[in-house]
């Protein structure tokens, strides 16, 4: 509870940072955390920073990718209180507001042993070097 408290804190810091920024206003969330729940906030912070304006990046990985599946598990696509989103359901929302980018990392694919194919529409695979120079450009990011 403790570490999802402390990721809370540093998402809304950072969202407000990426939505007051002049010059640029990219967000990137890495997501790694497997509680639905904590997918879901992630994805409600990083929506609300898309309606303030900024660009987003999501990064998902470990359980967390899961998220980016045709054939994801119950924990990402059943409703959470208190308005019956789903994890996935949000962030597809997400995908289609303009400026937006969801990618799973690198490794995620071999590790389960599957190919791209078994991603939603929409969804790339992470090059490492161009994720780590989002999250340097970028104002803000943040983790969960």
């Amino acid at each position: 509870m403790k570490r999802f408290l402390t990721a809370l804190a540093l998402t809304a810091m950072t969202a407000a940072n990426a939505a007051s920024a002049d010059d640029q206003k990219d967000l990137v969330t890495i997501l790694t955390a497997p509680e639905p729940q904590t997918q879901l906030m992630s994805m409600v912070l990083t929506m609300q920073a898309v309606q303030q304006g900024a660009a987003a990046h999501i990064l998902l990985c470990g359980p967390a990718g899961d998220l980016a599946l045709k054939d994801a598990p119950e924990s990402a696509t059943a409703g959470q209180p208190p308005k019956n989103m789903s994890p996935q359901g949000l962030m597809q929302m997400i995908m289609k507001q303009p400026g937006t980018k969801v990618e799973v990392c690198a490794i995620y694919l071999p590790g389960k042993g599957v190919g791209p194919d078994v991603l939603l529409d929409g969804i790339g695979v992470a090059k490492p070097g161009e994720m780590a120079k989002a999250v340097l450009e970028a104002d803000a990011s943040m983790s969960f």
